[in-house]
């Protein structure tokens, strides 16, 4: 497997896997568990997008761009591993547990 790409689950589609760019994947996950609260509730899904734009390399996200889709990403992994949580309540809250 080429150290360029990494494979990522979805907890939507157990079992499946996807092969994406590594460091972006890893610079998304860091300034995502960075900006976590580790218990409920949690952020929305936009607030934790507004917090974590600044802790991304403009190198890897100029300006932003296509963060939120590798945001989605890695949150769907991540959640897929036990290591991030829905809190019941709508819209979407995100928090972490388990190990980063």
């Amino acid at each position: 497997m080429p150290d360029d790409k990494i494979e990522i689950e979805n907890v939507n589609t157990p079992g499946r896997t996807e092969r994406v760019d590594r460091a972006k994947y890893l610079a998304m996950r860091e300034a995502l568990l960075a900006i976590l609260p580790g218990e409920a509730p949690g952020l929305t899904v936009t607030d934790a997008k507004e917090a974590l734009l600044p802790r991304l390399p403009d190198a890897l996200f100029p300006q932003g761009k296509t963060a939120g889709w590798w945001l989605k990403a890695v949150q769907l992994d991540l959640e897929a591993k036990g290591i991030v949580k829905r809190a019941p309540r709508k819209p979407v809250h995100l928090y972490r547990q388990g190990p980063a």
